[in-house]
């Protein structure tokens, strides 16, 4: 995928955090594992995409582990750290209709998401030919991607959605960007602090 990605100087705080990771204004709490993990391990290889398409869709098919977490924000995404290891972490995310994560990548992390419950609409750039890709969502569908991968998850729907994501390595930090018409323009990067 080609992108062009220009740089530009922040002008205001990112309104959408982590990936279609976490939101602002949320609470975290882990299930298993410390809330902030160890420094991920340089020796140790991420994880795949393909094998964390596997760990999405395992525990996605295990509601019994995470449903009872699940709550819904009218202000912005509702999200819950589930997982934080040393080479992996996973997110459980709710979408009221309308919720977006706005284009970002993932900071150098492979990463997978699947939908749970209801159903959501990713967009990416495509290669010159391409242009905007807009992929439908439903629940049971589940999406990996490289470090290099920036998109936009929204709920389009009428209805909530539920979303389990995880990232290897652990998140250490996201950039935002705005949709142009000579291409992505990055306009702001934060990190685990502002989560």
């Amino acid at each position: 995928m080609s992108l062009d990605l220009a740089t530009e100087t922040p002008t205001r705080r990112p309104e959408q955090p982590p990936a279609a990771g976490p939101a602002t204004g949320a609470t975290t709490a882990p299930v298993t594992g410390p809330t902030t993990g160890p420094a991920a391990d340089p020796a140790q290889p991420p994880l795949s995409p393909s094998t964390l398409r596997t760990v999405v869709r395992e525990l996605a098919e295990r509601p019994d582990q995470w449903i009872h977490l699940v709550r819904l924000s009218t202000g912005e995404r509702w999200y819950q750290r589930l997982v934080a290891d040393d080479d992996h972490e996973v997110w459980l995310i709710s979408w009221l209709p309308g919720q977006s994560t706005g284009f970002h990548d993932h900071g150098g992390s492979r990463g997978a998401f699947t939908v749970a419950l209801g159903e959501l609409e990713e967009l990416s750039l495509g290669g010159p030919d391409q242009g905007l890709l807009i992929r439908r969502v439903p629940a049971g569908t589940a999406r990996a991607f490289g470090p290099e991968y920036v998109h936009d998850v929204r709920n389009t729907a009428s209805g909530p959605a539920v979303t389990l994501h995880a990232y290897s390595p652990p998140l250490s930090s996201m950039a935002h960007y705005d949709l142009r018409a000579g291409g992505l323009v990055r306009t702001s990067e934060e990190g685990p602090e502002q989560w």
